[in-house]
């Protein structure tokens, strides 16, 4: 068949929207065209996607290839759709079967080995490939991240060889078990105050009835010191809250966060408005993660 659909995720924010690789492969002079509103990282996957598969043992097809990446007026970033379009190439060519992609979808950069690379934003993309009934294979660095939401169907690979042969039957994977860091760092304790009694009352007051508080006071008075205790005596987040959280630090790219824990972030007290919520042309899609967390907390 010269014609083949894969489907993956890209990276809108905090949502995933889904993308369909389509790949046509058709006679005339080799040459490999990617359309669909690609940025210069997802033009270049066209010189790693052909390494890789050279190097993974494939035959990469010397004949004229046109890839769309639908929907076209989404703008598409980043290494997370070369895995999707080396599938692509290789149903189209005939060397996997087309059937085998069904009911799933695909994320990973590649490395011109054929090994994967991981990715940012995983657990958006999980979220929604969950919503959708959907199985999800990622880097093996990011399925125990990726695997994080009830009922997903994660799978983590290494290379793509080894997700050939799964694709075919042969040597199947093991589903992805979700990483258990519940509340694995000590967290700073309200006990270590000392004095401040009415400052004190007033974070218990808030954090048991779920209220705002504003701190006002010069420099040195122990806002800070009193506000990072603050998630000792909060209650655990629910899960939804907690996987908010999770896919925030996940699309800042940052350190996975204790499941059920508050998030504390301490901006400088002369930090600018730009500099909380960011600012340039991709601001929209790059807000800075201090004001989602304050978002998700409100």
């Amino acid at each position: 068949m010269s014609l083949a659909l894969v489907y993956t995720r890209a990276a809108l924010g905090l949502n995933a929207p889904l993308v369909t690789v389509e790949v046509h492969l058709s006679n005339g002079l080799p040459a490999l065209a990617i359309v669909g509103l690609p940025e210069a990282a997802v033009r270049e996957s066209k010189d790693r996607v052909r390494s890789a598969l050279i190097n993974a043992g494939f035959e990469f097809p010397q004949r004229r290839l046109t890839i769309n990446l639908a929907p076209a007026d989404l703008p598409k970033e980043g290494g997370r759709f070369d895995l999707p379009i080396a599938l692509g190439i290789l149903a189209a060519s005939g060397q996997i079967s087309v059937e085998s992609l069904q009911q799933r979808e695909f994320l990973g950069e590649l490395a011109l080995t054929g090994e994967l690379r991981p990715i940012l934003g995983v657990l958006s993309a999980s979220l929604a490939a969950t919503k959708a009934q959907h199985q999800l294979f990622v880097p093996d660095e990011n399925a125990a991240e990726a695997a994080r939401p009830k009922d997903a169907h994660i799978y983590g690979v290494k290379d793509l060889a080894s997700l050939c042969r799964h694709l075919s039957g042969e040597n199947p994977f093991s589903q992805a078990q979700a990483s258990s860091n519940l509340n694995t760092r000590p967290l700073p304790d309200l006990i270590d105050v000392k004095g401040q009694h009415r400052a004190r009352r007033a974070l218990e007051i808030a954090a048991a009835g779920g209220h705002s508080l504003l701190m006002m006071g010069p420099p040195g008075t122990g806002k800070t010191l009193l506000a990072s205790r603050l998630p000792s005596i909060l209650p655990p987040l629910d899960d939804d809250t907690s996987l908010e959280v999770a896919t925030i630090h996940s699309v800042a790219g940052q350190q996975a966060h204790p499941f059920g824990v508050a998030p504390f972030r301490a901006p400088h007290h002369t930090a600018s408005a730009a500099a909380l919520v960011g600012g340039g042309v991709n601001s929209i899609n790059k807000l800075d993660y201090t004001t989602m967390f304050w978002t998700v907390h409100q």
